[in-house]
């Protein structure tokens, strides 16, 4: 009979992730480029991570819930408006915004200038959707609500139809 046993004990080969400046999985969503970070595959899928660039006056998705992961950005550059179920704030460099499971929420860069932010999922499944939403894109469809709509629900993520 054999147990497995839980450690915190260094492993002597653990397996580390780095990602470059110029490297990691880039995901190109009309005026959004995001790149993939982390998409769970180093962290038992516990946690994803990427970078998104927002082009000027860029429209983010329709205000949603997410029913089974926490969502964190961090801006690094510009402004990023979050609307929280009726609520707006205008997000600026250095400001982190945390939404749990089950709030409504979405983002916007309505300003002039690029607006940089880091994304974190946990766990990781989210990333997939917007891999989903590139390929819908790549085959040549339109990003129609009804498609992002679909591609949410295989996430455990509904829109807020309730809201604006």
């Amino acid at each position: 009979m054999t147990e497995e046993v839980e450690t915190s004990e260094p492993q002597d080969d653990p397996a580390v992730s780095v990602v470059g400046p110029a490297e990691g999985e880039m995901i190109v969503l009309g005026t959004t480029r995001m790149r993939v970070l982390e998409d769970g595959s180093h962290t038992g899928h516990r946690l994803a991570i990427a970078e998104s660039v927002l082009a000027p006056h860029t429209q983010g998705p329709p205000q949603h819930r997410h029913g089974r992961h926490d969502e964190g950005f961090y801006i690094i550059s510009g402004t990023v408006r979050f609307t929280v179920g009726a609520e707006d704030y205008d997000a600026t460099a250095g400001t982190l915004v945390m939404v749990p499971p089950g709030t409504p929420h979405t983002f916007a860069n309505m300003s002039d200038q690029p607006a940089v932010m880091l994304s974190t999922f946990t766990p990781d499944l989210y990333v997939q959707y917007f891999r989903d939403l590139q390929d819908v894109l790549a085959g040549g469809r339109p990003l129609t609500p009804q498609a992002n709509i679909e591609a949410m629900s295989r996430y455990a993520t509904e829109p807020a139809t309730d809201l604006r």
